[in-house]
């Protein structure tokens, strides 16, 4: 695979940060962070570009908070100015390169590859039910804060020669335990932690139907003992390249009998249905807090699957 030089001094120059100031500060000119900055945004961009060019830029120290859906994490923030807007230089000039590394079946956080597009894929291939018939699905363990330092630090340089760019993703990713969920850089980071495990899976092991969303992986076939094999192999590879578990709560199980829970939805081969959960958050809105943006982004998850009966119970209660 063919490493990359002189990316460096694309990241830094002052027009790709003026670029990134726009990107990062789209839809947020009210935020605190924003308003400081704008007030000497000039001045401001051409020291950044100074930090970068004299290598003399930190990582700034992170806040912290929890979210609690769809389950309880902590997230990371950086201050608007130097950090978020340094973030957006380096993927202006980066998310082409990780892109070009992805699998076709890799999701999350990757421009028109979201849960959509993940869906359909998965649709698509239960299509052909009689390699479709069971079904792997499993989860990394604690992925985020379990990503290995060293580890991505080798991966990155399989691709990426450029050692004045190497210094400063080696400087990020220094600056906390694991890969803190929240940082821009972060999700191009995770999936590309995983991109040589995807194309080991599609083209070592040659398993046609498979599906990764961030750490949710589901793989298709017609044979429960292969997936059982399979799963070994995947435990082996994870453990021994990459440092990583997979979680206990993994599922060998037939398709027909319950459907794959993935991506928000069920998955049958005859059709599709929204995941509990969801049904039940869209009832409790319904009922307590009924607006129109709500409404609308229920209906952008309902649209995707069977649910004619659902919106109508729902809307008629």
């Amino acid at each position: 695979m063919k490493r990359v030089n002189n990316l460096y001094q694309q990241i830094c120059s002052l027009e790709n940060l003026r670029l990134a100031d726009a990107k990062a500060s789209k839809g947020k000119s009210n935020q605190y962070g924003v308003i400081v900055h704008n007030k000497n945004k000039e001045e401001n961009l051409l020291r950044l570009h100074e930090m970068l060019i004299n290598k003399t830029y930190k990582t700034s120290a992170y806040t912290t908070f929890k979210v609690y859906e769809p389950k309880e994490r902590e997230v990371y923030r950086l201050p608007y100015y130097p950090d978020r807007i340094l973030h957006h230089a380096i993927m202006n000039v980066l998310e082409p390169l990780f892109v070009s590394v992805f699998t076709a079946d890799t999701y999350s956080c990757i421009k028109n590859k979201g849960i959509h597009a993940a869906a359909n894929a998965v649709k698509e291939a239960l299509r052909d039910v009689a390699n479709t018939a069971y079904c792997l699905k499993m989860d990394i363990k604690k992925f985020y804060p379990n990503i290995n330092h060293d580890v991505l630090k080798q991966l990155l340089r399989r691709k990426i020669k450029d050692n004045d760019l190497l210094w400063l993703l080696d400087e990020i990713i220094n600056s906390a335990d694991g890969v803190p969920i929240g940082n821009y850089l972060s999700q191009y980071f995770a999936n590309f932690y995983l991109t040589y495990f995807d194309h080991w899976i599609k083209e070592t092991k040659q398993v046609k139907y498979y599906f990764r969303y961030a750490d949710d992986l589901v793989l298709l076939h017609g044979s429960k003992p292969y997936l059982h094999q399979i799963l070994a192999e995947i435990k082996d590879y994870l453990t021994n390249n990459l440092r990583l578990t997979v979680k206990e709560n993994y599922q060998v199980f037939p398709v027909a009998a319950r459907g794959i829970d993935f991506v928000g939805y069920c998955f049958y081969h005859t059709h599709t249905l929204l995941r509990k959960r969801i049904k039940q958050r869209f009832a409790r809105m319904l009922k307590h807090r009924n607006n129109a943006a709500s409404l609308a982004s229920y209906y952008g998850w309902a649209k995707h699957c069977n649910s004619r009966h659902l919106l109508k119970k729902l809307l008629h209660e």
